[in-house]
Order: C-alpha cells, then structure tokens, then sequence
C-alpha cells in the first residue's frame, strides 16, 4: 500500500520571503500543481492537512474533492476546529480542515476531537488490514503533550495495526513523541529522521508516520517538492496478518465513532 501524507497549506504555496499576505492569496492555480504530483506518484491512500474546503481562496471548491476526483477515487474531510469552536465561524477559518482521499470507497472514516487546543480534530480511516489516524497537533508544546494524551487513549484501543501520520508540530524534536510511541510500540517509518519543514530549506522533521510493529516499511521517501511550506511524505508499506488483542471502545470526549461517508 502507498501512503501520501502532505500538508499543502491550503494551496496558498510555500515559497519564502511573501510574508502572511500570502496565506490569503487565491489557490486554484497551485492547487492544480498539487493534484499533479500526488497523481504522479499513484498513491492508494492520502492524508492531506491544512484544506480548504470551500473559502474565496479555493473558488468554494471542496480542495479534496478536487483531487479525489482527479485521482478517480474518494475523499472525507472535516473541520479540523470542532463544530462548537468559535473559529469554526470565522471567515476562511471556517473552510479550513483535514481530509482522507482513499482509493477505495467501502472503507470507514470516524471523527474524534482533542479535549484541548484550537486545531482539534483526529481523523480515523479503518481499512480492511490497518487503521490510520491523521493529526495536525498544536503549536504550543504544553497543549501537543495533552492532545498526545488523547490520541494515546485512541490508538492504543484499534485492533488492528496502525499508522499515526500528520503534521505533529514537533518543534523541539524527536523527543516529543518519545514516550508516546514508547507506550504504544510505535516507530517511526523514517528512522533517518529527514526534515520536512520549511520546504526551500529543511531543517525540522514536522511530519511523521509513526507505525505499529505489525507494519514493514518497504519504501519511504521525502521528495523535493515545493508547492507547500511542508515537504510530501511517500510511505510505502504492507502488513502482516496479525489482529491486536483489545476491544475498541468509545473515548471519553469529542465525537467518536461519528461517520464520514466517502
């Protein structure tokens, strides 16, 4: 199985120098280079941060429809804010949120939210073989190691093997998520430990897929694409046929177990 994981900042680019004018600019044009490198690589599953889904920015165009459609396969997105934030009102911020595009459509999508910070949302993707989580933690380091609280409370109830990917804001490094990969067993698929932030000169490994040990790595690569401030993550991956002891049970917050329809 190919995984993509990439946070393509809204379509808004990734050169430097622009200052934060540049996060408003309109994304259509961009957005069309994106969609071209994700179907250059023919991945089966990608997990894309930071979308627009329907702001001036995009043309009121859902950005992971977009490129589900031009992949021929199927998307779920969310607001990565939660329905009772008060930024999920705002203007723009409203459009703004995390999506799943899946090659195949019979597949599950549930939507649970962190207790703390303002970037809340833990999209979960159940496939046959593996569930795969996809996060966008927060800035601030004392709200990351509670929101890590809670994603440990979700993993570790999956039954089958799992993928933790996202944009972890690990600022201060690996470190980070020592204790929460050491509680769960996870590794992390670049044991190299590249950098993907900022994308014209990368110095911080943001982006991380964290893996059960029930999942061989075959393949991973960090291209030199710059259409975000994020570099692309291509994770290629199988999975050995073993069932993780547990009984999945609802968390005590957010909205778990609510479905997304791909």
């Amino acid at each position: 199985m190919r995984f993509v994981l990439y946070n393509i900042r809204y379509g808004t680019g990734g050169v430097p120098g622009r200052g934060p004018l540049q996060f408003f600019r309109p994304s259509s044009e961009q957005l069309q280079r994106i969609v071209k490198f994700i179907r250059s690589v023919h991945p089966d599953v990608v997990g894309l941060i930071e979308v627009d889904a329907g702001s001036y920015r995009s043309r009121r165009m859902n950005q992971a429809r977009v490129i589900a459609e031009a992949l021929g396969h199927c998307h779920a997105y969310a607001s990565k804010y939660g329905a009772d934030s008060m930024v999920s009102r705002l203007p723009i911020f409203r459009n703004q949120g995390n999506a799943f595009v899946v090659r195949d459509s019979q597949q599950e999508v549930r939507c649970h939210f962190f207790r703390k910070g303002i970037k809340r949302l833990v999209l979960e993707l159940e496939l046959p073989e593996v569930v795969i989580f996809l996060v966008h933690l927060a800035l601030r380091a004392r709200v990351r190691s509670h929101q890590l609280r809670d994603l440990y409370d979700l993993v570790r109830r999956a039954r089958k093997p799992v993928l933790v990917a996202g944009d972890f804001n690990a600022w201060w490094g690996p470190h980070e998520t020592f204790l929460f990969q050491e509680a769960l067993g996870l590794r992390n698929a670049d044991p190299h430990g590249r950098p993907t932030f900022p994308s014209w000169k990368p110095r911080r490994q943001l982006d991380l897929l964290l893996h059960d040990p029930n999942i061989v790595v075959d393949r991973f690569e960090v291209p030199n694409v710059v259409l975000s401030d994020h570099l692309p993550v291509i994770c290629d991956f199988h999975v050995r046929p073993v069932v993780r002891p547990g009984v999945r049970a609802k968390p005590r917050y957010g909205m778990a177990g609510s479905g997304i329809a791909l």
